[in-house]
């Protein structure tokens, strides 16, 4: 009996040690508020993406964005990095443009996001552009 609680004894010891190893290395985790309105903010974002990307697998798009040297993938990588205030704002053009000129519509704001990344040397899709930095 007297050996088990020896041998407890520096088991006991090994395990505060442990104990208080574990203490000092973690880290204290925060939470912060998330507003309605941030939520909000995201999940009509995802929408207005998404709704985007389902206008490119349109067939008259495709051809439009063919015929002007510009592949779907470079499309969709520029869908997915708009800003939440750039996607809204483009969702707000589609919504006020006639029905029939959606498509030269978008395939020019397309032209125009491209134009602006190329400026800003986020790209370098056409070579004629020159970067402002």
């Amino acid at each position: 009996m007297q050996t088990i609680r020896k041998h407890l004894r520096y088991v006991s010891f090994f395990m505060a040690l442990m104990v208080a190893f574990s203490t000092v290395w973690a880290t204290s985790a925060t939470a912060g508020m998330v507003g309605t309105g941030e939520l909000l903010t995201e999940q009509s974002a995802d929408l207005d993406r998404q709704s985007l990307l389902d206008m490119l697998e349109r067939d008259e798009v495709k051809d439009k964005l063919a015929q002007m040297g510009v592949s779907q993938d470079q499309v969709e990588e520029r869908i997915q990095n708009l800003t939440p205030a750039e996607l809204s704002a483009f969702e707000q053009q589609l919504a006020e443009a006639p029905v029939g000129e959606d498509v030269v519509g978008i395939i020019v704001l397309f032209l125009l996001v491209f134009v602006i990344t190329d400026m800003l040397c986020a790209t370098n899709i056409y070579p004629f552009i020159n970067c402002i930095r």
